[in-house]
């Protein structure tokens, strides 16, 4: 039996937090924390409140992970993570402090409107964040694996080496090397949560 066969890894992370699995919890805030915390100091969020605001935001999801489902137009975990941030960035604008109390209605309804609806993937900033949570992804799962398995996946993918060079250097078969690479984007899409999340690498 392969290191991926267990009953733990075949579930994605989504499911076991909602079989109430205290680890999977530990991981999806561990992934996905960082990257709150950077939706919030891009939104102009203080530092004082982003701790707040990060709490607020996996409270949410803990209540609402139960109802999440994928959006058929390939938005995963990530996006609907952004929704909840999103709304908990109007919220914390809307009562920030700094807005005098005489123009707060009109100034903070302002700052609101600069909160995207969307996720900016064009952004490098934001770019650089989810290469990021790629990494956690991909540290979270990599013992799951066995060696030569991890080595076709990383030097494809992260080396961007060819199937063909890869083959040779492992004495594995092109057809083995994709096998593998498959495998494991296939477990970090599960671990992130994100179906939207393609297979990459240099043939």
């Amino acid at each position: 039996m392969s290191l991926t066969d267990s009953s733990s890894t075949r579930l994605s992370l989504i499911s076991r937090v909602r079989s109430n699995d205290s680890r999977a919890w530990h991981d999806l805030v561990a992934l996905y924390s960082p990257l709150v915390a950077f939706w919030c100091r891009k939104q102009k969020v203080t530092e004082s409140e982003i701790n707040d605001a990060v709490q607020e935001v996996f409270f949410s999801v803990s209540r609402g992970i139960d109802d999440y489902r994928p959006r058929e137009n390939g938005g995963g975990f990530r996006a609907w993570l952004w929704t909840i941030t999103r709304h908990k960035i109007i919220d914390s604008q809307r009562r920030d402090a700094r807005f005098p109390l005489a123009q707060g209605g009109s100034t903070a309804w302002q700052a609101t409107q600069q909160v995207p609806e969307e996720l900016d993937d064009s952004d490098d900033s934001e770019r650089f964040e989810f290469t990021q949570l790629l990494h956690r992804g991909l540290a979270q799962v990599e013992s799951e694996f066995e060696p030569k398995t991890w080595q076709a996946f990383w030097r494809t993918t992260i080396d961007v080496q060819t199937v063909a060079a890869v083959a040779a250097e492992l004495e594995i078969s092109p057809a083995t090397v994709r096998q593998h690479r498959a495998r494991v984007l296939r477990r970090l899409r599960q671990q992130l949560g994100d179906q939207s999340l393609g297979s990459s690498g240099t043939e």
